[in-house]
């Protein structure tokens, strides 16, 4: 590999991995921060959150590093365009591969590392984390529930234990069910137990009080000497976690088991996934010849109308929204199956066609104008309004003579 290809290669390398840290950072936080009502509510320890933080890493992973790729070609040669290398490399003679070949043994690299990611060590990661929030909710009852707070089991499942009893029972029992649709469920015991039945998890409640309210406003009221309440369903050792396809490895995807319950259900999001994980490595590579076909040529971005990044950004945007789209609609429709793989092919056929002709890949003049004039309409108002709080007035014009 010559001198300056190597030296591109270094400035892009550096970018993207700041890129990719920093973004990666950013969304790899508020993917955590949503689920951190397992640790906070569920009662568990600092190392189960650091678990469940890292276990959420590697699906953040394949998302953010196109982006990244598309960032660092863009701003890397649109840097060298301005600083006059782009054309200096060229009036020297040297061939525009010299600029593509380094960008793409980067965007091979991410390709590789993106295909390891999404069919190796995602789906046990989050298999992992189905694990995690299992067991999280099948200790919710025995031992994390506080007395004298409401506890969330499930979704519109909450429960409330006034105190626990020396003898390790549950003294005044509230638990609100409204998981049925039109159906609000009361239950209230002045005693009861967790107690463990043939492997599965039972809540027994004693003399106690059913109130149901049914959508009609009728209600009605049923009083118990014993009331058994199934817990099984929180409880991962006795059924296991509830696995999606997304949290299956590429084997299962590839022959999944018959007797599989979801697979049974649905078996279009299951071949839908395995399509998935074939056609997302190519990103990487798609981005970068993106950013190739935008800012790739050595000419000035002086007179541009947008910045080669903000369109490189833009096009990207635009080409990812349609893979999540067709990757949705796949899971219902076998035909968005060909849709998955036809749109990083064609994005890719199309900026190397640009590439090839010695063409800019730009957004239309007209989205540009508008956008410009839509932009100086909202500077003349701010700067208006920043005038008039500022108590600026305008000079009374002079009558005509």
């Amino acid at each position: 590999m010559k001198v300056i290809e190597l030296y591109i290669m270094r400035r892009a390398l550096g970018i993207f991995t700041a890129t990719l840290f920093w973004v990666l950072a950013i969304v790899w936080t508020t993917q955590v921060l949503t689920r951190i009502d397992i640790v906070t509510g569920n009662g568990q320890s600092a190392s189960t959150f650091f678990e469940l933080a890292w276990l959420v890493l590697p699906a953040v992973i394949p998302v953010v590093m196109p982006f990244a790729i598309g960032i660092a070609v863009a701003h890397t040669l649109t840097t060298m365009n301005t600083d006059s290398e782009m054309v200096v490399i060229s009036a020297a003679g040297s061939p525009r591969m010299t600029v593509i070949r380094p960008i793409l043994l980067i965007a091979t690299v991410a390709c590789i590392l993106s295909f390891v990611i999404n069919n190796f060590v995602e789906p046990y990661s989050r298999e992992r984390l189905r694990v995690l929030v299992s067991e999280a909710r099948a200790e919710l009852i025995t031992t994390v529930i506080q007395e004298g707070s409401f506890q969330k089991l499930d979704d519109d499942l909450y429960m409330q234990i006034g105190e626990r009893l020396p003898d390790g029972r549950f003294g005044g029992i509230f638990l609100a069910d409204s998981r049925e649709q039109n159906v609000e469920l009361l239950y209230y015991a002045k005693t009861g137990a967790a107690v463990e039945v043939d492997g599965q998890h039972i809540l027994v409640m004693e003399d106690g009080v059913v109130h149901r309210k049914a959508s009609d406003g009728d209600v009605s009221m049923v009083r118990y000497k014993s009331y058994a309440f199934d817990l099984s369903q929180f409880d991962s050792a006795a059924s296991g976690p509830v696995l999606l396809p997304k949290d299956r490895p590429l084997g299962y995807l590839m022959n999944p088991d018959p007797s599989d319950k979801r697979f049974q259900q649905k078996p279009q999001s299951f071949r839908a996934e395995l399509h998935r994980r074939f056609s997302e490595w190519l990103y990487p590579l798609v981005f970068a010849l993106i950013g190739l076909a935008v800012a790739g040529d050595a000419r000035s971005f002086r007179e541009a109308r947008i910045h080669p990044l903000l369109t490189t950004m833009t096009i990207a945007l635009l080409v990812r929204w349609a893979g999540f789209f067709a990757s949705n609609k796949a899971g219902t429709s076998p035909f968005f199956i060909y849709v998955v793989y036809a749109v990083p092919i064609l994005a890719s056929l199309t900026a190397v066609y640009f590439i090839m002709t010695n063409r800019v890949m730009e957004l239309p003049t007209s989205l540009t104008d508008r956008a410009g004039a839509f932009f100086g309409r909202v500077r003349d108002r701010l700067t208006a309004l920043r005038l008039r709080l500022s108590g600026f007035r305008r000079p009374a014009r002079e009558g005509r003579s």
